[in-house]
């Protein structure tokens, strides 16, 4: 599916004739959106899978359901991507020989019959920072302060928050949709009380009113939480795939793949609040504040 980055797009168009660049171009669409079904059909039943495309799209926060699914089939480990001409802009260059990451990028926009507006995409090649001459490898390591992490979770919650004791043994926190509040288990220890709030930070996001169903949303939750713990560096060693949430296998491809931007859209909606929060001018104050004393 992909192809070496020496042949540039402007160079195909020259080899082929408009209509075999046409039918080119159509063919390797079509081939990336069978592997999107064909991975999205697997990950409904392999637990494994499923938490390889949680783990990609909590480093590619920008990148859709779909492209996380592609990256996660094709190069699963990857930290920093970019498309051929974007490294070259940066100064770096690709590895003579390495293959691109096939995803999908928007085209034109097109008129559709019922006067709606749609977009076409194409296939766009971008590779990843291993795979180029860079220097920077990695990611530096950030140490973040778990206790910062977890006030700038629940900084704009959309609820009530309250601490109890009156709570099942075996539930850390849970969101009341009637009272709107959500009920946190007294004593925990900071990554517990963040694990267990940001899934129920989930379910009260999610809540639209009109009778909110929690066992319907469960999967989203549960999953846009483990995203979270994964981007702000919060251990996720009590997530459990072994066993993925029965609906999913009987799900068709666009339901499944809508559920999929869902757990997206939802991470990615608290991340943009903690975000917020630790760039506010607020918080830098008061970090100045403290180090002063």
């Amino acid at each position: 599916m992909s192809e070496n980055y020496n042949k540039t797009e402007a160079s195909q168009k020259r080899e082929y004739s408009a209509e075999e660049y046409r039918l080119r171009k159509k063919k390797e669409r079509d081939g990336v959106y069978r592997l999107i079904d064909t991975t999205a059909e697997r990950m409904k039943t392999d637990g494994e899978l499923f938490q390889t495309f949680l783990d990609v799209q909590a480093r590619f926060d920008r990148y859709s359901a779909a492209n996380c699914i592609l990256i996660a089939a094709q190069r699963p480990e990857a930290t920093r991507l970019a498309d051929f001409d974007t490294w070259k802009e940066s100064g770096v260059s690709v590895n003579k020989g390495e293959t691109g990451v096939a995803i999908l990028g928007p085209g034109k926009e097109f008129e559709r019959g019922d006067g709606s507006t749609g977009i076409n995409y194409n296939v766009k090649k971008v590779f990843d920072i291993v795979q180029t001459n860079s220097k920077e490898r990695t990611a530096p390591n950030v140490t973040r302060d778990e206790r910062l992490i977890l006030k700038a979770l629940i900084s704009d919650a959309p609820c009530e928050l309250e601490i109890t004791d009156n709570i099942a043994p075996t539930v850390n926190a849970v969101y009341n949709s009637g009272e709107k509040t959500i009920f946190v288990r007294a004593g925990m220890e900071t990554p517990d009380i963040f694990r267990a709030l940001s899934q129920e930070l989930a379910h009260a996001r999610m809540d639209k009113g009109g009778g909110y169903s929690r066992n319907e949303h469960q999967g989203v939750a549960y999953f846009a939480s483990y995203i979270l713990c994964r981007r702000f560096g919060i251990s996720t060693d009590v997530y459990n795939f072994s066993r993925m949430p029965s609906q999913y296998a009987n799900m068709d491809a666009k339901t499944f793949r809508a559920e999929l931007g869902r757990i997206r859209d939802t991470a990615n909606e608290i991340s943009r609040d903690i975000d917020r929060f630790l760039k506010s001018p607020a918080k830098e104050k008061k970090e100045r504040d403290d180090g002063a004393r």
